[in-house]
């Protein structure tokens, strides 16, 4: 109880009702929760769009393709001999993606992943599979004619070309594509 000459803030008469006090020590600081990262949304929805839009089905290089047509494509400055090879098996097929029964749609996204994979895996040679379309409206082949568009607007793709008869003739193409 404070005496009447003492004032009541007094600082020190705290110190005397509380006692001989010491500090706690603690060396933890208890640390903030994590935030998760944000999900960017717009800009996966923008490179989904700009793959898309990589394998465009506007654009069409040549009129129809037959069942029977083969199929020649290579970049200016590819060697007359790599072309050689390719058209004619001499090179170890790395990696295959078979297109049988395929929409355009899923065929357009497993050709973009297939080749997107293949790069990554250092891959230089592979076979896809686009079929001749027999079993096809009109016995017309639908794939044939969206590979040879679609790789020829793939910047990694040097060189394509139909498969040679054991490996699946103008049902399938060699892709030659650039190093990593």
């Amino acid at each position: 109880m404070p005496t009447d000459n003492q004032d009541d803030n007094d600082p020190d008469l705290f110190r005397k009702a509380v006692g001989k006090i010491r500090p706690v020590k603690q060396d933890k600081i208890h640390p903030k929760p994590k935030r998760r990262k944000p999900v960017p949304e717009q800009t996966l929805r923008d490179q989904r769009e700009v793959m898309d839009s990589l394998l465009s089905d506007e654009y069409e290089p040549a009129a129809d393709i037959e069942t029977g047509d083969e199929l020649l494509y290579t970049r200016p400055g590819l060697q007359h001999s790599v072309i050689r090879k390719l058209r004619r098996g001499q090179y170890a097929i790395e990696a295959e993606l078979d297109l049988h029964g395929a929409t355009v749609v899923q065929a357009r996204e497993a050709v973009n992943t297939f080749l997107k994979n293949a790069r990554d895996h250092d891959k230089r040679v592979v076979r896809i599979i686009h079929g001749k379309g027999n079993s096809s409206e009109g016995k017309l082949p639908v794939l044939k004619g969206k590979v040879n568009s679609w790789l020829r607007q793939k910047g990694e793709v040097l060189a394509f070309c139909s498969a040679r008869p054991n490996d699946g003739g103008t049902g399938a193409v060699y892709v030659l594509l650039k190093r990593v």
